[in-house]
Order: structure tokens, then sequence, then C-alpha cells
């Protein structure tokens, strides 16, 4: 089990770095894009386009390793007026309404995706992408994120995960 858990972390890691290579690439394109429409007067008409689909995957790639390195917002204030009982039961809580969410969004982009793929849909645009590419991406990282909402449910229903808030853990408490 701890080797399956270990290969997850590591594909997770694998996502998440592909997220920030594709940010440091749109990036790139759009000052390319900025250089080439002042300075030469010749935009590249794809830069805008590559950059929505870019922010589709980074957002879909990197939202497992975010919450598993505890980057999704949370309110520290409230978290900080309750006992750490009621943290783990907020917590478990939180964790089954994400597993649900990212269930309906596996479920749902796995669908639009199979029937944009048979029905040889395209994006009637500059790059004119077969459709089913761009949303691929919804069903592969909605599952990944089930998944760590479906291991930290399992810490927190152990006691073996505690949220603390910034202040705990700058007191080391």
């Amino acid at each position: 089990m701890k080797g399956l858990l270990r290969l997850l972390d590591i594909i997770e890691g694998a996502l998440a770095a592909a997220a920030i290579l594709l940010l440091v690439v749109v990036t790139l394109s759009v000052c390319l894009e900025v250089v080439m429409r002042y300075g030469f007067n010749s935009p590249l008409v794809w830069v805008v386009e590559i950059g929505e689909y870019a922010l589709l995957y980074i957002t879909f790639l990197g939202t497992a390793w975010a919450l598993r390195d505890g980057g999704h917002v949370r309110v520290d204030i409230i978290l900080g007026l309750f006992s750490q009982k009621m943290r783990r039961i907020f917590g478990v809580i939180s964790c089954t309404l994400g597993i649900i969410i990212s269930l309906v969004l596996t479920v749902g982009g796995a669908y639009v995706t199979w029937e944009k793929f048979t029905s040889s849909a395209y994006k009637p645009t500059v790059v004119e992408f077969p459709t089913w590419i761009v949303v691929i991406v919804i069903p592969i990282g909605s599952l990944f994120l089930g998944v760590r909402f479906l291991r930290l449910l399992v810490e927190y229903a152990k006691g073996e995960r505690f949220d603390r808030t910034e202040a705990e853990e700058a007191a080391g408490l």
C-alpha cells in the first residue's frame, strides 16, 4: 500500500511540474507576443488561445499537489476558534465534499471528453485543436484531486492529521 501511495505522490509531483512548465511557457509566450506585436507589428495569433488552454491545464494539473501541500484557501481566523477535535470533524466534512465534487468533475469531464473525441469536435479557432485534447485534463486532474481528498479523509478519520493555523505553526504549536 505504501508503494502505491508513493507512486501517487510521484504522479502528483510530475503533474505539478508539468503545470509549472506550462506556466513558464505561457509567460514567455506572452512576453514574446508583446515584443512581436509592439516591436515588429507582427502579432502571434496563437498566443492567446494557447494561453487559455494552458491555464485550464495548469489549474487541473496542480490541484492535487496544492491540496497535498496545504496550498488551497482556508480561513485561519475561523479555524483558530475551534478545538482540534472540531477541526478534525471539519476536515472530514470538507474532504467528503471534495471527494463528491471531484467525482462529479471526473465523471462529467470523462463524459464530455469522450463525447468530443467520438464526435471529432474541433474548436473553430485559429489553432483548431480537437476539443477532447482541451478538456481531457479535467477528468485526469479531478481524479487525482479526488484520490488526494480520499487520502486526507482517511488521515482525518484516523486522527493522523491535524490542521494548525499559520499562527500556531509559527509559534511551534
